[in-house]
């Protein structure tokens, strides 16, 4: 009886905040952190050319810093998957926020290119603790039935942010330099890890002071949370879904997508960087759009795997048409492409109806995982194959290169049709259960 006490009041708190209206509050202030986050996932390369000037720096080393981050935020994702289920999200989007802001003050103020490194390894490891434990968040603010849309304005956020870090941030840049730009972003989102502290820990003490006496629960041993994950069909589709939509959009649009412009349709540098532009227009549609067609038929799966079937059929029609489509085509299909990368963020609307709460992070962080191992994989394999047809130049390296993309989404199509949306009533007896 006492269990069953137990069980029923953890209910009653979990759907007093899930009513409550401060539940907006932090929707609202969790997603203002992760739009500027994201926003300084990209801005650095604006300022490629003046790092190289300034700090005499090599293309190598310049590499180096681009991709610390990346293997940061990568490498990090199960670990802060698991530990975030533990001890919960707040204490991780906080300190992430603030580790984010701090990284990227002492980049704006950097000597030499050491401190350059060590900011961008503090900014990526912030970084890595953001999405994850904002699908936790709204997974213990929000029910289940709300959770989709909310996790396509939150892709939405997204979209914006790394908009933030293209022309506006670029004119900021112009007109005061770029340690002043820098300074204030890591200053604001400084602001931000203290208003996240104010929004996640204090207020909720006093609006729900009951939460304040933690509650023994008993914890599966990490080696079987792992165990679980890696034998779960559901979680394979969700990390092969992700490796599909997301590495293939990444990856090329980070990396080959200018030069493949510039080189293949003889563009400006500036007239093929709107192809990056494009790509984002889509994605800030698709997340939204996929959210709206989910709640209309009831289903995520549908639209799902819709959107993986039209990004393998893009990247399809790319090697079909001999790597070079006509112009119309070209923009059409950068079109799609980054809808489908928007229609992404419909992968942790499956992860939080497929699995209990207290799971929902580890295989979240597994499932962001195989999109970011995708979009390492993809830029330097697709490199591999322009260097053996003589460069970046040749169209002939560009068609072959293709092939990649289209064998990373047709992995995505696979892991979008080995998901089942059967599994929403034992997911809901969990969280009853355990609130």
């Amino acid at each position: 009886m006492v269990s069953v006490n137990k069980e029923s009041t953890l209910g009653e708190r979990a759907l007093e905040k899930q009513t409550s209206g401060f539940r907006w509050i932090v929707f609202i202030s969790g997603l203002l952190a992760y739009l500027l986050i994201v926003s300084q996932r990209t801005a650095p390369g604006l300022i490629t050319d003046q790092l190289m000037k300034d700090f005499h720096l090599t293309a190598a080393f310049i590499g180096l810093l681009s991709s610390i981050q990346f293997f940061a935020y990568a490498g990090l994702q199960i670990p802060v998957g698991i530990l975030s289920d533990r001890f919960g999200p707040n204490v991780f989007l906080i300190a992430g926020t603030l580790m984010n802001g701090i990284g990227t003050l002492i980049y704006s103020v950097a000597p030499h290119e050491n401190v350059l490194l060590l900011a961008r390894l503090l900014v990526g490891i912030g970084d890595a603790t953001i999405w994850v434990n904002l699908v936790i968040l709204f997974s213990q603010w929000f029910k289940a039935k709300d959770f989709v849309g909310l996790i396509g304005i939150a892709s939405l956020s997204s979209s914006i942010g790394f908009l933030l870090a293209t022309v506006p941030f670029s004119i900021w840049i112009t007109a005061s330099g770029w340690r002043h730009a820098f300074f204030i972003s890591g200053f604001v989102i400084f602001l931000c890890g203290l208003l996240l502290y104010y929004v996640l820990v204090r207020k909720p003490r006093q609006l729900f002071p009951a939460d304040a006496e933690k509650e023994k629960v008993k914890r599966e041993k990490i080696r079987h949370v792992l165990q679980k994950t890696f034998k779960s069909r559901q979680a394979w589709g969700t990390f092969f879904g992700h490796f599909g939509l997301v590495g293939t959009y990444v990856g090329f649009i980070s990396s080959w997508a200018v030069p493949y412009g510039m080189h293949v349709y003889e563009m400006t540098r500036s007239q093929s960087s709107q192809l990056v532009m494009i790509g984002l227009i889509g994605s800030m549609i698709g997340a939204p759009l996929a959210s709206w067609v989910a709640n209309r038929l009831g289903t995520v799966k549908k639209p799902y795997v819709t959107a993986h079937a039209m990004v393998f059929l893009s990247w399809l029609a790319f090697l079909l048409l001999g790597g070079k489509p006509s112009f119309v085509w070209l923009i059409f299909l950068f079109l799609l492409i980054g809808c489908g990368n928007g229609a992404s963020a419909m992968t942790f609307a499956i992860v939080r109806k497929s699995f209990p709460i207290h799971e929902v992070g580890v295989v979240s962080g597994f499932a962001n995982t195989g999109g970011f191992i995708s979009a390492i994989l993809l830029p330097a394999v697709f490199g591999k194959i322009l260097d053996h047809f003589h460069g970046a130049e040749n169209l002939t390296g560009y068609h072959y290169g293709f092939i990649i993309p289209v064998l990373f989404s047709f992995l995505g199509l696979l892991g979008g049709l080995l998901i089942k949306e059967d599994m929403r009533t034992r997911q809901e007896k969990s969280e009853i259960s355990r609130g």
